[in-house]
């Protein structure tokens, strides 16, 4: 696979290395290789919209708008917007709540087209032009044209994490120009304006007035929200994490004053290699997210056993950050999204395990888009009984119901006790 070793940047998998590339040409995009896209796609695709910039140190086009603030050398940090070559309606490049449903390719193709042009900044001064002028891109709920100047032309490449979403090129940048008018939500500037509103507030205040979670971060990223004084740039990968922690933990002041679910509820959806599951018991609010990670997967890519890892809160919530990442506060605001929408509480146990043919870290977004999307399809099982579930998650499931059961300390928690209200029903019998 070498011809993919100079535009992607990632720890590649034994998936990958064992792939024979003369099955390429029998496969011709089908998938047979057993990965949840074609690099071969993805890579044409995203060189038809390099060409444009190759050699070039100018980039004209609509931010969607987009921006990436780095976290290497903190406070020192590289900042800036994200421009593809293109104008027009370019939202869906950085629009994490309209990939699900998209190829992965398409989603590749989207933050390969995006150069982001940078200057180094000191987070707790973030009051040159250039941050300026990002933060007015940033604001818009619209795409906004944008000239920016390179130091030198960007390099072909796309680097992943788990955090965020895939970024493409990018190359210090010399001047940036706003050559359209950005489209500001009245509630994005009230936020902004409001220079004594805390920054935590802020955030809550945009998302009840209907400002997409991916659109929040943003802002959130380039210092837009808070008190005057407190104002700071926060790393991309932190700003995502942080508004999904804000938000999750005010939605659940009011989940918690709900009655519990009247039965158990199992929501399950498989998409790109990936299977979750969310097992939703009638009892007070407790989470957990558990991940089980296949040999040739992103994060398990030699090891011959399957991985399984996970953390959890009980009532009162956690005290120290989970050793699982972003993808636990991502699942939760997804859970609590539902909860509030049903009017109820529950103890949630979400699963999720990974299988070879994903082996690519995009970002959390892909998790809280994906439990949205499980939710809204509805469960797959209603029921008063433990033993059904666990007959389900040994239909549904690679890991089987036993593993899941003792890796899981909720569920064991469940599994292993009773209710008052079934004491008693026990000692009248």
């Amino acid at each position: 696979m070498l011809w993919i070793n100079n535009l992607i940047e990632v720890r590649r998998s034994t998936a990958m290395r064992s792939i024979d590339p003369k099955l390429c040409s029998i496969c011709r995009g089908r998938g047979l290789c057993g990965l949840s896209y074609c690099p071969i796609i993805a890579r044409a695709m995203a060189s038809l919209k390099l060409g444009m910039v190759s050699g070039s140190r100018v980039i004209e086009g609509s931010s969607p708008p987009s921006v990436f603030i780095g976290r290497y050398g903190y406070p020192y940090v590289r900042a800036g917007p994200g421009v593809p070559p293109l104008s027009g309606d370019t939202l869906v490049y950085d629009h994490p709540e309209s990939w699900i449903g998209r190829r992965i390719e398409e989603i590749l193709d989207y933050r390969w087209s995006l150069v982001t042009g940078y200057t180094s900044v000191d987070v707790r001064r973030p009051f040159n032009r250039i941050i300026e002028e990002t933060r007015l891109v940033v604001l818009s709920s619209k795409p906004v044209d944008v000239r920016v100047e390179l130091s030198k032309p960007p390099r072909p490449m796309l680097s992943f994490s788990e955090e965020e979403p895939p970024q493409g090129p990018r190359s210090p940048m010399e001047r940036m120009q706003v050559l359209g008018n950005p489209s500001i939500p009245r509630p994005v500037e009230k936020a902004f304006n409001d220079t004594d509103l805390p920054a935590g507030r802020a955030v809550v205040y945009l998302y009840e007035s209907g400002i997409p979670v991916s659109h929040i971060q943003k802002i959130f990223s380039v210092g837009a929200l808070g008190v005057k004084e407190q104002r700071r740039l926060v790393p991309t990968r932190w700003s995502i994490t942080a508004v999904d922690s804000i938000l999750s933990r005010e939605l659940l002041k009011d989940v918690k004053s709900y009655e519990s679910l009247n039965e158990i509820e199992v929501y399950v959806l498989r998409h790109y290699d990936n299977l979750f599951v969310s097992i939703l018991y009638p009892a007070k609010w407790s989470f957990e997210w558990m991940e089980a990670w296949w040999p040739g997967s992103t994060w398990n890519p030699g090891i011959s056993n399957v991985i399984v890892e996970g953390d959890y809160e009980d009532y009162h919530g956690r005290t120290t950050y989970p050793s699982i990442g972003g993808c636990y506060y991502a699942s939760m605001l997804a859970t609590l999204e539902h909860l509030s929408r049903v009017r109820r509480q529950a103890t949630a146990v979400l699963l999720r395990e990974i299988y070879p043919g994903f082996n690519l870290p995009i970002g959390v977004w892909f998790v809280r888009e994906s439990i949205r999307e499980m939710y809204r399809r509805g469960p797959v099982l209603k029921t008063s009984n433990l033993g059904e579930v666990a007959m389900l998650l040994d239909k549904v499931t690679r890991l089987g119901a036993g593993k899941w059961f003792d890796s899981s300390r909720l569920l064991k928690r469940i599994s292993r006790s009773k209710s008052i209200r079934d004491f008693m029903r026990g000692s009248q019998a």
